[in-house]
């Protein structure tokens, strides 16, 4: 058994059985992780793993700053 870097939960692989360049994944956390390497054993996050949630509330905070701005514009547009 593996521990998972992120969660501490145990992957269910072998450690001899792991090759240099084979991706993991973590079935509680949900990350995937490379292996670097194998003697030691280094696993790194893959380079397109991410929070979607993360990422989803930022880009919502950034659009509703851009609504509020344009909504301002129109209204001293509609004013004068």
């Amino acid at each position: 058994m593996i521990e998972c870097p992120e969660c501490g939960a145990d992957i269910d692989v072998e450690e001899d059985e792991l090759d240099e360049g084979e991706t993991l994944l973590c079935d509680e956390c949900g990350r995937s992780f490379l292996v670097a390497s194998v003697d030691p054993l280094e696993l790194e996050p893959e380079e397109d793993d991410f929070d979607l949630d993360d990422d989803f509330d930022e880009d919502e905070e950034d659009f509703d700053e851009e609504e509020e701005e344009d909504d301002d514009e129109e209204d001293e547009e509609d004013w004068r």
